[in-house]
């Protein structure tokens, strides 16, 4: 049942997903400029901004992990 869920709910991400633009009014003015860099500057800080709350993520898993992997060993 789990596995279906997961199925459903990916094939719905994947059909849903359409082409959007997701800049904001002002960062799509900023760039709609024609300054190379300024852009550049732009895509740089989203990508800055975006790395952090993967890494938040990842360290959450890991000692969910690591705690679920400790009282394995624990339990006979």
């Amino acid at each position: 049942m789990f596995k279906r869920s997961i199925v459903i709910l990916l094939a719905f991400l994947f059909l849903s997903s359409v082409k959007s633009y997701a800049q904001c009014a002002m960062c799509k003015a900023v760039i709609e400029g024609g300054n190379e860099t300024m852009a550049e500057g732009v895509n740089s800080g989203i990508t800055y901004l975006m790395v952090f709350p993967y890494i938040l993520v990842a360290i959450l898993f890991y000692f969910i992990y690591r705690h679920r992997k400790k009282n394995k060993k624990i339990t006979p």
